[in-house]
């Protein structure tokens, strides 16, 4: 479960976007949809990421942001031994639609942007 209360309780305001930047930025990336959302790659590796506001707004019960992710991935390889074949990471990005309940913080995320 991601709470994120400081965006929440910065909503409406001009750090709105910074703070939610930042919460999102230092939560565990395993609860990101980050590896669903790979492209390139088969994993996510483990370098930092970050974290894009494009949009948001406000419902009766739910702050609504899209984000973007910018993050890396990896292909995996055998790992053998005399494998000469280095590990490469390569860039990745998605959009996510998350919602950010106003009673109690919990972030959730509905699903990839559709193009």
């Amino acid at each position: 479960m991601i709470l994120l209360p400081n965006s929440r309780d910065a909503w409406k305001t001009d750090q709105f976007n910074e703070t939610l930047k930042q919460e999102l930025e230092s939560v565990d990336p395993v609860s990101l949809p980050l590896q669903q959302n790979l492209a390139l790659s088969s994993y996510v590796s483990d370098e930092p990421f970050s974290v894009m506001v494009i949009q948001s707004h406000e419902e009766t019960r739910a702050i609504l942001a899209k984000v973007g992710i910018i993050y890396s991935g990896v292909e995996a390889g055998c790992n053998c031994a005399d494998d000469p074949t280095p590990i490469e990471t390569q860039p990745e990005y998605c959009e996510v639609i998350m919602s950010i309940d106003k009673a109690s913080a919990e972030a959730t995320f509905i699903g990839p942007e559709e193009s």
